[in-house]
């Protein structure tokens, strides 16, 4: 199936959580001009300034949906269709036990798509238990986070709980993206959160000029 108004499906084939898509794939929310991302995760979800390059071991992706993005380095890429604006992009760990998502989000809110994926109308993942929604709303930034466990996640493999943390925002084009991090809650749960606000910082979306561009491919 098509994500369609990226909550819905989201969680149905198994991303835990995230606007279905036709394959198992969910993600996240869109970050604001692309900037720089600190060393150490931030627990906000508003980009940090600018910097000349992202942290030690990530890299800077030009997707072919058009948007930048921060990853780490070493991660394969996938698409499926979605129904409703890019494709959802995933990208993934060379152990698939790390996964970030991006997608573009079909609400009229971060807070209203949270809102419907919270909802009873969209099914969760096995052993989905809400850790926190956090509203992210700053000065120049609107976006909500979403942290929750899951069983499991259609499409990945079995490694016991997955921890992910889904974040929705208001991008510079006016759009509303997701960028969700997903990882075994059994190391801990920063690398997600790390992940997450890495790419959160770096995202850009399609047809748009932020700031810092490093050029990198």
């Amino acid at each position: 199936m098509a994500v369609s108004l990226v909550l819905t499906l989201v969680v149905g084939k198994g991303e835990g959580g995230k606007p279905a898509v036709a394959d198992s794939s969910v993600s996240p929310t869109p970050s604001a001009a692309a900037g720089m991302v600190s060393e150490s995760p931030s627990d906000t979800g508003a980009p940090s300034p600018s910097a000349s390059a992202p942290p030690a071991g990530y890299e800077v992706r030009h997707d072919a949906e058009g948007f930048r993005i921060a990853v780490p380095e070493g991660w394969s890429r996938s698409t499926v269709d979605s129904s409703y604006g890019i494709a959802v992009v995933s990208y993934r760990s060379p152990d698939r036990e790390h996964r970030l998502q991006v997608y573009q989000v079909a609400e009229g809110s971060p807070d209203a798509s949270f809102e419907l994926y919270l909802s009873d109308r969209t099914p969760k993942p096995d052993g989905f238990q809400e850790l926190g929604l956090t509203s992210l709303d700053d000065v120049g930034f609107t976006g909500s986070r979403l942290e929750y466990l899951a069983g499991t996640i259609g499409g990945e493999p079995d490694i016991g709980t997955w921890h992910v943390v889904d974040e929705r925002f208001v991008a510079p084009d006016g759009n509303i993206y997701a960028i969700a991090s997903y990882g075994p809650d059994s190391d801990g749960r920063d690398d997600e959160l790390g992940h997450l606000t890495t790419a959160v910082d770096w995202f850009c979306p399609p047809d748009t000029v932020c700031d810092a561009d490093p050029g990198v491919d």
